[in-house]
C-alpha cells in the first residue's frame, strides 16, 4: 500500500470502524463482572493471563470477597492463594489488597470515576484504567491498548510500535471519541477470531480489503 496521507489514512479508519461493527454487533469485555468494583479487581488480575482464566477464578473470588473491605481485611498469603493460577499472583495481590486499601479510606470503598484517582491506585495502570471507565461507566477518556490492539493497529497500518501510550495516542486521532471503547472490543475480538498472531486468516478476514497486513508472513 502506498504511503498514506493523515486524511486517507482516518477515512480507510472509518471503513474499517465501520466493517468491524457489522462484523461484531454484540463485541463487549469478556471479564465477567456485575458491578466496577469487580470489573476493576478482574482487569488487576488479567495482567498476563487470559479472560478465561481470570473468569474462571473470579467466580468463586468474588463470592468469598464481595467488596473492597473484605480484601483489604483479608490476609495477603490468603489472597494470594484465591488467585495463585492467574499468575505473578504474589505482586497481583500486594497491589490488590493495597488498591482496595485505598478504595475503602478514600473512596468509601467505590470505585472512582476519573482517569487520575484510578491511576494512582495500586496496580492500576491507563490500560487498566480505560476499561475500568469505558465498560463500567461509558466513560471514554482513552482507548484501550492490550496485544491484540497492538498487532492489529500496526498490521492495518494505522499505527506503528509497540509503545502503548503512543499508539494509544495515534489512534484516537483516528477513531471518533464516541467509538474508543468499541473499537478496542472490535480489534480485540477480530484479534481473537480471525487475525492471530501465528496464523492469521487473512483468506476470511472480513476487512481484507482495507488491510495492507503489514508485518505478515505471506
Amino acid at each position: 500500500m502506498p504511503r498514506e496521507t493523515v486524511a486517507a489514512r482516518k477515512n480507510r479508519a472509518n471503513k474499517i470502524i465501520a466493517a468491524l461493527r457489522r462484523t461484531y454487533p454484540n463485541a463487549r469485555c469478556e471479564l465477567n463482572f456485575s458491578n466496577p468494583f469487580e470489573l476493576l479487581i478482574a482487569t488487576i488480575l488479567s495482567a498476563q493471563c487470559t479472560d478465561k482464566r481470570v473468569n474462571l477464578v473470579t467466580a468463586g473470588l468474588f463470592k468469598k470477597y464481595c467488596n473492597a473491605k473484605d480484601f483489604a481485611d483479608a490476609p495477603l498469603v490468603e489472597i494470594e492463594e484465591a488467585i495463585k493460577t492467574t499468575g505473578l499472583f504474589r505482586s497481583k495481590a500486594k497491589n490488590i489488597k493495597a488498591c482496595c486499601a485505598a478504595l475503602v479510606e478514600k473512596f468509601n470503598g467505590e470505585v472512582p470515576r476519573t482517569m487520575a484517582e484510578l491511576h494512582a491506585l495500586a496496580g492500576v495502570g491507563r490500560k487498566t484504567a480505560n476499561v475500568v471507565l469505558g465498560n463500567a461507566f461509558g466513560i471514554n477518556v482513552g482507548l484501550v491498548v492490550d496485544t491484540h490492539v497492538t498487532r492489529l493497529a500496526n498490521r492495518l497500518g494505522l499505527a506503528k510500535g509497540t509503545d502503548a501510550v503512543k499508539l494509544e495516542q495515534e489512534l484516537m486521532k483516528l477513531v471518533p471519541q464516541r467509538d474508543w471503547t468499541d473499537f478496542s472490543h472490535w480489534l480485540i475480538w477480530h484479534g481473537r477470531r480471525r487475525c492471530g498472531a501465528r496464523r492469521p486468516d487473512c483468506g476470511h478476514c472480513e476487512i481484507k480489503m482495507l488491510c495492507p497486513q503489514l508485518g505478515v508472513k505471506k
